[in-house]
């Protein structure tokens, strides 16, 4: 089997026998149902081969499409022009870029449709209501137009060039704002991109396209579903359980685990990575490949001055607006996070209307908690303690743990956390357990339950054991210890025959470190 990684192009995938999982009645619904759409997805998750199909449907190459779900449904097969324009491959952080690949576009088409004469002083937008005019007018059909990550202009400037960004949004909303003075031109427009922008809106100089990002309909249009995995990749999956050991149960519950867990809707389907899991079938391991194609600096960024901490984001219910629309005034990393794929809709509402977010799978809890506690701990990758951690922790080994943790907080640069007040001391001081022990548990199995006397700070189970934590800003562990005991933090697992630890430690904001701690063995 020939898995198309890192392969965008529709033509080239059939052409050369790729796999390919078919989408393409959801392609016939979306081009006999409406006009102008917009679609938010991830990065690598397939929207550059949409549009690729897009294209190559419009331009009436039936030949490609025999024997998919399309060629039963379509009988006309029309030609039609079509203006592809992919931002994805430029680099915007420099003044005139934009403006520059706009132009060089613009005038491609203005020569491969003979227009001469023209006067650039016009603008972008005038120029192109002219190209669709005569496109329209010598094939005799309207004109198709798709833009794939209209957004990456305004990322790459995100946060680092404010003039920059606002020539940037200025130079795409006069360019489309031709689709509103051009509608009669036009069959078919299809925009694609991480994020989706709201009040300086690019998008305010035409009617507003229709998105569906959380369609329930269109929630499979990228990514894979569980249907689709084990109907086209049952061969790929046997490969992998063979040299895992393991059932094609097992198996799957592994993929699932790593790549799963994507919801585009309050339809609650499951969507897989399609970049991480084909690059798990062609390698026939279990790694993490998205995270490791690359970062989004802009996320980076963003996150870099935020107040917000991650362990007050993830586990709550909003409003689809709150996390849909990003509202470029607003310091709010939440709609970012989103929309590049680092949390997902984990369950819904219906009565209240909101959504639960949370990371979609260990793949990428484990990348993101590993960037965010690097760059809030200062001090360069943090994975090597990490797995030294998880390994001590599933052996028993309770010492070597608590001295390695401790030497981990003493590393921490004393400025990060230096605080000037105790309400930055104590946030400081939960948020760096959160992490610790969140990375910790993409390892293993972490829990931060909500029990009927109050909250564990921090539940870790292993195979063969169990720990309870405590943990507390310059108190005392007695009282720590005791705080386990009289709320009841290990009363179900009292059927549970794994052995079983109550810890408590006190961290000091004076030395930055764990300066007591204590270990009871359940009787």
């Amino acid at each position: 089997m020939k898995y198309p990684i890192g392969i965008q192009s529709f033509d080239r995938l059939i052409e050369d026998g790729f796999v390919y999982v078919d989408k393409t009645d959801m392609i016939y619904s979306l081009v006999k149902e409406g006009m102008i759409y917009f679609l938010s997805r991830p990065r690598r998750f397939g929207k550059s081969l949409l549009v690729s199909t897009l294209k190559n449907y419009f331009l009436g190459r039936k030949e490609l499409f025999k024997g998919l779900k399309i060629d039963s449904l379509e009988k006309e097969w029309k030609v039609y022009p079509v203006f592809h324009m992919d931002f994805n491959g430029g680099n915007f952080t420099c003044k005139g870029a934009l403006n520059a690949m706009i132009d060089d576009y613009i005038s491609g088409w203005e020569k491969l449709y003979d227009i001469s004469g023209v006067d650039k002083e016009v603008g972008l937008g005038v120029r192109f209501r002219h190209v669709l005019s005569k496109a329209h007018e010598v094939s005799g059909r309207r004109a198709v137009v798709l833009v794939d990550e209209y957004d990456k202009p305004i990322l790459d400037v995100l946060d680092v060039d404010k003039d920059l960004e606002e020539e940037h949004r200025n130079i795409l909303k006069g360019f489309y704002s031709v689709f509103k003075s051009a509608e009669e031109h036009l069959q078919f427009v299809f925009l694609t991109g991480v994020t989706k922008f709201s009040q300086v809106s690019v998008f305010s100089g035409f009617n507003q396209p229709f998105d569906i990002s959380m369609h329930g309909k269109y929630e499979t249009l990228c990514g894979i579903s569980q249907a689709e995995l084990e109907a086209s990749f049952r061969e790929s999956i046997d490969d992998m359980r063979e040299f895992y050991r393991c059932s094609y149960e097992e198996m799957i519950s592994m993929l699932k685990s790593q790549y799963d867990g994507y919801h585009f809707s309050d339809k609650m389907t499951d969507v897989y990575n399609p970049f991480s899991l084909l690059n798990a079938f062609s390698t026939g391991r279990i790694s993490d490949y998205w995270f490791k194609s690359g970062t989004p600096t802009y996320l980076i960024r963003l996150l870099s001055h935020t107040n917000e901490n991650m362990n007050e984001i993830t586990g709550k219910y909003y409003s689809a607006e709150e996390f849909i629309d990003y509202k470029a005034n607003v310091e709010q990393p939440l709609p970012m996070i989103y929309q590049s794929g680092y949390l997902t809709i984990k369950d819904f509402d219906i009565e209240d209307n909101t959504f639960l977010l949370e990371y979609p799978n260990k793949e990428v809890k484990r990348g993101f908690l590993t960037m965010i506690a690097s760059s809030y701990f200062n001090i360069g990758e943090t994975p090597s303690w990490i797995r030294s951690a998880v390994s001590n922790l599933k052996k028993g080994n309770i010492e070597d743990f608590r001295i390695g943790l401790t030497s981990f907080l003493a590393s921490i640069p004393y400025t990060m956390r230096r605080k000037e007040n105790e309400r930055e001391r104590e946030r400081y001081f939960h948020y760096t357990f959160y992490l610790i022990m969140r990375l910790i548990g993409v390892y293993t199995v972490y829990t931060e339950k909500v029990q009927s006397h109050g909250r564990v700070d921090c539940i870790v189970e292993t195979p063969e054991y169990i720990y309870i934590f405590e943990f507390k800003l310059d108190g005392s562990v007695d009282d720590a210890m005791r705080q386990i005991e009289e709320k009841g933090y290990a009363r179900e697992y009292e059927s549970d025959n794994r052995k079983l630890y109550k810890i408590g430690a006190v961290f000091s904001s004076e030395t930055g470190t764990i300066e007591e701690w204590k270990m009871v063995e359940r009787n």
